[in-house]
């Protein structure tokens, strides 16, 4: 009995691909297939809507074990993560008694951003007081500029600690190219301090030092490809330059950390981690068949990315972080730390940080992620994904390569501009609805003020004196940022926008059109005064004036639009602004007798919106 329920599935006949597609093209009812159902990515590459076995026949990706050369399925026999909450250290004492109490709640990797005048013994002894760093990762952020000094006090600190270094993990994020990316400084001596951090890092034999920092290429908006493409480049660069320098393979790559970005593309972004594992691993076996081993195993840290969080309906910021924690957590990341949901206005609360930590543990305790290696192998659609994410980002690395590295790139700006151009394409594709924020670009909370709530300000100019601006930077601006700045600047203009929805006519149609319209103008913090119908385009017009709108969105159907748009418009005479809700074929005659405003799916939400602040006044 046992045998025959085991072959259940042999009662039912193989379905050929053939006639999946018959199927489905049955169903299109004449819709192009391609056009349709094939999603063509940012990456370049396509996406179909089913994969098969078939599929996977002549891909590149190596088929082994967990914890087997190339890695592409894990680096390791089991999947349990670190979960690191950064602290920004202001008070030595206070940042003690918070990284005490976090590690009682779940925390295993703390994280400390330090001033330049935190970084001594003395320091240190208060900051790390009752932590034993043999039991917990310890991470620092600082300047770089006082990276090397940094690691010559904590060796000394340890030394004083009694701690036994051999089981002291952590890093210190030294990013060399930082200056370059973020700041637009020149830095050619890069591989200067590179030497001196890892000469000072001597007695810290289990810290990675050397951080291929790929968060803030994803922070600037590139596309997956380019994230992954460039980091494989700034750690190949790493590599070459530092070899050259008597540095063993071993002793630099047991010295790299690389910091991705994740976002909300929950599959390609599993891809892309599992991709870079495979790549790495083959970049460092080029180097010999001796190196095809532990040496050759990636050290991944992920990170939410901020660049699609939002400060408007910020609160859906958990749904994204939550599922880019998935995919990481899922994909065999070493460490991982969510973001608040409140980063992108204020200093974090306690409420904010609470919740990001328990995403994390809900992971672990409630979904069991870490239990599982790499459960997306075998899955067609993800072996597809990482095979063509991986071809992608590794013709970038070619031809930054060609370029003559990395660091040249970054020093030339290509690297920066390249990115800047996909930030920017992005910004268009938010700005026209085909990348969606919820809450943002696509429906808003149409009550929500945010400005009294934004404490976060700009930082300024850089100050540390370390050179002038000379190269082009990477921008950070968020996917988000300019509908926050529209609606930003109609919340503190102190004017109520008001648009009426005049509905007529053809019921389905109209309640249609005024959901559409109402949720287009919310976008920028206007007051919507929604309506059930009115019975003539008269009565329609003089409830909006007694309402004092500044706008009034004509929501019917497009056959009744020749009617009454014409109808509506004259009778209106001006007095206030007219919009038709769609794009009717009767618009050319619309606009013939003065009617311009129109609205639709295929309208830039945010360059409309733009244009009705500029006419009402709004800067």
């Amino acid at each position: 009995m046992a045998n025959q329920k085991e072959r259940l599935l042999t009662e039912f006949a193989p379905i050929s691909t053939q006639e999946w597609m018959d199927k489905i093209t049955a169903d299109l009812k004449g819709a192009d297939f391609t056009k349709k159902l094939v999603w063509r990515t940012n990456e370049g590459f396509n996406v179909n809507p089913f994969y098969r076995r078939e599929d996977l026949e002549g891909l590149t990706t190596p088929h082994v074990m967990p914890a087997e050369y190339p890695y592409v399925r894990s680096t390791r026999m089991d999947n349990d993560w670190l979960i690191r909450q950064d602290i920004n250290v202001v008070d030595l004492s206070a940042a003690n008694a918070k990284a005490l109490d976090i590690l009682g709640k779940g925390i295993t990797s703390l994280g400390f951003k330090l001033k330049k005048d935190q970084i001594n013994v003395e320091s240190l002894s208060v900051l790390l007081k009752d932590i034993f760093p043999e039991a917990i990762e310890l991470n620092f952020v600082c300047c770089i500029s006082v990276a090397a000094k940094l690691a010559g006090v904590l060796t000394e600190y340890f030394a004083q600690q009694g701690a036994d270094v051999a089981q002291c993990k952590g890093s210190i994020a030294f990013d060399p190219f930082k200056k370059q990316l973020v700041r637009g400084i020149s830095n050619p001596q890069w591989v200067t301090h590179c030497k001196a951090l890892l000469d000072a890092s001597k007695g810290l034999p289990g810290f990675r030092v050397l951080t291929v920092n790929a968060l803030n290429l994803s922070n600037a908006g590139a596309y997956i490809y380019q994230e992954l493409g460039y980091a494989l480049a700034w750690g190949a660069e790493l590599l070459d330059k530092l070899t050259g320098e008597g540095y063993s393979i071993e002793e630099v790559t047991s010295r790299i950390k690389f910091v991705f970005g994740i976002g909300s593309n929950y599959f390609m972004e599993m891809a892309k981690f599992r991709a870079a594992r495979w790549l790495w691993a083959e970049i460092v076996g080029a180097y010999g068949e001796q190196y095809r081993g532990q040496v050759a195993k990636i050290h991944q840290q992920a990170v939410t990315s901020t660049w699609n969080k939002t400060i408007f309906d910020a609160h859906v910021n958990l749904l994204r972080t939550q599922t880019e924690a998935m995919s990481a957590s899922l994909a065999g990341v070493d460490s991982l730390t969510v973001q608040p949901f409140d980063i992108t206005y204020q200093e974090s609360d306690d409420f904010s940080e609470r919740i990001a930590r328990n995403q994390q543990l809900l992971l672990k305790e409630e979904c069991h992620f870490d239990k599982v290696i790499d459960p997306a192998a075998g899955s067609y659609y993800v072996e597809y994904l990482t095979n063509s994410i991986a071809a992608e980002a590794w013709k970038l690395f070619l031809a930054v390569d060609e370029e003559g590295g990395f660091a040249s790139a970054v020093e030339a700006g290509s690297v920066q501009q390249a990115i800047n151009a996909s930030n920017s394409k992005r910004h268009a594709a938010v700005a026209a609805r085909k990348e969606i924020f919820l809450g943002t670009n696509q429906f808003p909370n149409f009550t929500e003020v945010a400005a009294g709530k934004i404490k976060v300000e700009d930082e300024g100019p850089h100050t540390c004196g370390c050179g002038e601006a000379t190269i082009e930077k990477l921008n950070f601006s968020r996917g988000a940022s300019d509908f926050e700045a529209l609606r930003l600047s109609t919340e503190r203009s102190g004017k109520e926008i008001k648009v009426f929805m005049l509905t007529i006519g053809n019921l389905a149609m109209r309640l249609a059109r005024s959901q559409f319209s109402s949720n287009f103008f919310a976008c920028a913090g206007y007051k919507v005064i929604d309506n059930l119908g009115f019975k003539t385009v008269q009565e329609g017009v003089d409830a909006a004036l007694d309402a004092h709108a500044d706008i009034i969105v004509l929501c019917s159907s497009d056959d009744e639009y020749a009617e009454f748009a014409p109808e509506a418009f004259k009778y209106l005479d001006g007095r206030t602004q007219f919009v038709v809700a769609g794009a009717p074929a009767c618009m050319d005659d619309l606009k013939a007798i003065g009617i311009n405003n129109f609205i639709n799916v295929k309208s830039n939400v945010l360059e409309t919106l733009r244009g009705f602040n500029q006419v009402l006044g709004i800067n």
